[in-house]
């Protein structure tokens, strides 16, 4: 059996294990959380290094990408060079491949939920992939990566202008910040921010896409009929999103006994089906798994 753990900065209230089996591989996908401490993250992944086949790094990136160029967060690189003989992934293989093919399959299966929408897309850097595929369906976007990480309520309408202007000069500098000024970490990831000026953007959005703890931290206490699409969502995160009016849930990744994993977690997982060393892994490798394990979006309908 192939042992994948993700280790996440994030609370350990969303700790999960589930074992599970895919293309004839059994797998134990374990998810520990740290509440926030990074030097407990880097212990545990050094730890755990050399002694489980996958590792996952949750509740962080370690890149955020503008047009073709990627900018690495300098704690995440910390992080993630504390493993030394076990390949470690942040998720954003599965950005840059199945999040892509998730708005294809949308289109497929559900074409009326996106076509001519309004999506609120929290983070464009983060989910670039899911970010290009739905400029490409057509959609009409706000991008919200300085609403929803620097708390600047400026939204961007141009994903040109996110990539060849704001990136190169802003990019370059929150990369080198705390991570905790950018994205809930630890306890945080339970609270909802009263911030009452970003809900506007909501209110605009019929579809709102991206991380889901960005999505839920300005999140309205009541704001109905609206379509979420994200992962990393537990049973009271659908709950949450249920007595919030939310309409429909759509997950990226599938659900596995009781929750949707992150995708570090699924990425650790494919990585191990690959079978290759980690540099050597290209975006072929992985389209090539997916096409094998068949995954579909997971539809929730909540309201």
């Amino acid at each position: 059996m192939k042992h994948i753990v993700s280790v996440s900065i994030g609370s350990k209230k969303r700790d999960h294990r589930a074992e599970v089996t895919f293309l004839g591989e059994k797998f134990c996908l374990e998810r520990r959380g740290t509440d926030g401490d990074l030097h407990k993250a880097m212990d545990l992944i050094r730890e755990l290094d050399g002694n489980v086949d996958a590792l996952g790094m949750g509740g962080i990136d370690l890149y955020i990408w503008g047009g073709k160029r990627k900018y690495t967060f300098r704690q995440a690189k910390k992080m993630a060079a504390a493993a030394q003989k076990t390949p470690i992934v942040d998720g954003s293989g599965l950005k840059n491949t199945l999040e892509r093919r998730v708005i294809s399959q949308i289109l497929q299966r559900q074409p009326e939920l996106l076509q001519g929408k309004k999506v609120l897309m929290v983070s464009a850097m983060d989910r670039f992939g899911m970010a290009e595929s739905l400029l490409e369906a057509g959609c009409e976007a706000i991008y919200g990566d300085l609403i929803f990480a620097l708390g600047v309520s400026i939204p961007i309408y141009r994903l040109k202008t996110l990539h060849n202007i704001i990136a190169p000069v802003v990019a370059p500098i929150v990369v080198q910040l705390p991570f905790k000024l950018l994205y809930p970490i630890g306890d945080k990831q339970e609270k909802r921010d009263s911030n009452s000026s970003f809900k506007k953007y909501y209110e605009w959005a019929d579809v709102i896409a991206g991380d889901f703890h960005m999505i839920k931290r300005y999140l309205p206490e009541y704001i109905d009929g609206k379509t979420i699409v994200t992962n990393t969502v537990t049973q009271s995160d659908i709950e949450l999103l249920r007595n919030s009016g939310i309409k429909q849930l759509i997950t990226t990744t599938p659900e596995i006994q009781g929750r949707s994993f992150g995708t570090n977690v699924i990425e650790a997982m494919i990585i191990c089906l690959i079978d290759k060393p980690l540099a050597d892994i290209m975006p072929e490798d992985y389209t090539e798994v997916l096409d094998e394990l068949d995954f579909q979006p997971r539809f929730v309908a909540l309201n």
